[in-house]
């Protein structure tokens, strides 16, 4: 998803803006059996190295990507399903949810 919209910006005359991925993350519960703390564990992990190896993507390889992991705190009152309820790290208690960090 990064690169199509690198190429997007370079269509647009804006090939040098860095770009950062704002939010991303997995529900660790809600709905259905793709919402659990393993699977949230793995998609955050597997986030995290890609941005600490500084890799960059095809588009730009080597190039230094910023990403944030969507989101602190499990927040029991958002009224958006049950998904968007479990995508954090930690519950409102300060316990993880999962174990993401080595």
């Amino acid at each position: 998803m990064v690169d199509s919209f690198v190429v997007a910006m370079e269509k647009a005359g804006g090939g040098n803006v860095k770009v950062a991925v704002a939010e991303s993350g997995w529900p660790s519960d809600g709905s259905g059996n793709m919402s659990t703390p393993q699977l949230a564990a793995t998609y955050n992990k597997n986030f995290m190295n890609h941005i600490l190896k500084k890799e960059g993507t095809p588009r730009r390889p080597g190039e230094n990507i910023e990403g944030f992991i969507f989101a602190m705190f499990n927040e029991n009152q958002k009224p958006n399903g049950e998904d968007e309820k479990h995508y954090s790290l930690f519950y409102p208690n300060m316990q993880p949810v999962y174990d993401v960090f080595p």
